[in-house]
C-alpha cells in the first residue's frame, strides 16, 4: 500500500492482550516457580498450577480470567496471600513483553498527529486507579507518552494526572456499547468513526463490534490469528501501521 492509498485517521485504539502486550514469554511454571521459590514454598507450585488451570477451565481461557476474574487468581489460586498477591503481579509483569515493531510504529504515529489510546476489555480493577496491569505494563514500558489514557469497562482513566472518566463505567467491548459511548466522546473532540481505527486481535471484541459502529479496524495477527473478522486490514507487526496509517491532513 502506497502512502497515498493509507488510511487517514486522527484516532487509533489499541487492545492490549496479545496486541500491545505480548504474553509469549508468560508461562505459568515460570511465573509461579519464580512465586513460590521466593516464598521458599517450592511444594506449592505444582497445587498452584492446578487451580489456576481450573479457572481456565471455567472461565475458558488466561487471559479471561486476568481481564475479568483477578480476584479469583488472589482468593483461589493465591489463597489471598498478600505476599504472594505481590509477587504474582511482579512476576507477571517480568515475563510479558511487547509486539513486534510497536515502539516505531507508535513514534510514527504519533508525529503524524494521529491520537493514541488503549483500548482494553478489563472488566475489573482491583486496588487504587493506575495499578491494574495494564497501567502498571504501560509505565513500565514508557508506554504512557503515546498512551496517556486507559478506555475501560471501568472507565477512562488518565494515567497522567490519575483522574477517571465516568461516562464507561459498566459499558463492554463484547457487547459493543463501550464503542457507543467511545464514538460520542471523539465526536466531543471533533473526530467522527470514519476519521478512527481500532487494533486488536479479536474479532468478537475488538473488531467487528467498532466496525459495525463505523470505525476503521486492523486485525492484529502477530501473537496469534483468531480468524475471519469484518477488519478493513490484517497486520503480522505493527511496522505496517507506517505504511497503511497517515494522520488526515499530513
Amino acid at each position: 500500500m502506497s502512502s497515498a492509498d493509507a488510511l487517514a485517521v486522527r484516532w487509533a485504539g489499541f487492545d492490549f492482550g496479545q496486541c500491545i502486550m505480548e504474553p509469549g514469554g508468560l508461562r505459568n511454571p515460570l511465573v509461579f516457580g519464580d512465586i513460590y521459590k521466593k516464598l521458599g514454598r517450592p511444594e506449592l507450585i505444582a497445587d498452584k498450577m492446578y487451580r489456576y488451570r481450573v479457572l481456565k477451565e471455567k472461565y475458558g481461557s488466561y487471559g479471561a480470567i486476568k481481564e475479568g476474574h483477578r480476584d479469583e487468581i488472589h482468593s483461589y489460586v493465591l489463597d489471598g496471600d498478600p505476599a504472594a498477591i505481590a509477587l504474582f503481579s511482579e512476576m507477571e509483569q517480568a515475563h510479558l513483553d511487547t509486539g513486534a515493531g510497536l515502539a516505531d510504529a507508535l513514534a510514527y504515529l504519533k508525529q503524524q498527529g494521529i491520537r493514541l489510546q488503549v483500548v482494553s476489555e478489563m472488566k475489573k480493577t482491583l486496588g487504587p486507579v493506575g495499578t491494574d496491569i495494564v497501567s502498571r505494563f504501560l509505565k513500565r514500558r514508557g508506554l504512557v507518552q503515546f498512551f496517556p489514557q486507559l478506555v475501560t469497562p471501568q472507565g477512562k482513566i488518565d494515567l497522567v494526572d490519575e483522574t477517571v472518566d465516568s461516562r464507561y463505567i459498566g459499558f463492554t467491548k463484547e457487547e459493543g456499547t463501550l464503542y457507543d459511548v467511545l464514538a460520542a466522546d471523539l465526536a466531543e473532540q471533533g473526530i467522527s468513526p470514519d476519521e478512527a481505527v481500532m487494533i486488536g486481535d479479536k474479532p468478537a471484541t475488538d473488531i467487528d463490534p467498532a466496525h459495525e459502529r463505523g470505525f476503521k479496524t486492523i486485525q492484529y495477527t502477530g501473537f496469534i490469528d483468531l480468524g475471519p473478522s469484518k477488519a478493513d486490514l490484517r497486520i503480522e507487526s505493527f511496522a505496517e501501521l507506517k505504511t497503511i496509517l497517515r494522520g488526515k491532513g499530513s
